[in-house]
């Protein structure tokens, strides 16, 4: 379903064109998605033994799932490190002017 705010976008995915919503403004994003997705999928078809293009892409998609992970995990371990930094800041300006 399309919201009437989305705009409709072709783009061309193992080499079939295919069309799609997305929010005003982020046309070139999604354009710029399906390249890159086109590119894994040719880079797995090219580091493995697997020809069949739906495989390949399956192969690119957990890929992808894994890579989403790790950021995720990453930005985690982040924002706990900037809590604890914040937390030692916080109790250092409260003992200098407590005394």
């Amino acid at each position: 379903m399309s919201s009437p705010q989305s705009q409709r976008v072709t783009v061309e995915l193992l080499s079939k064109e295919h069309e799609f919503s997305c929010p005003p403004g982020q046309e070139n994003a999604l354009v710029a998605a399906a390249q890159h997705l086109n590119d894994l999928v040719d880079q797995m078809k090219q580091r493995s033994s697997v020809r069949n293009e739906q495989k390949a892409l399956l192969m690119a998609a957990l890929h992808l799932s894994h890579e989403l992970l790790e950021a995720q995990s990453q930005q985690a371990k982040q924002e706990q490190q900037h809590d604890s930094l914040i937390d030692k800041l916080s109790q250092y300006l409260d003992q200098t002017h407590s005394t």
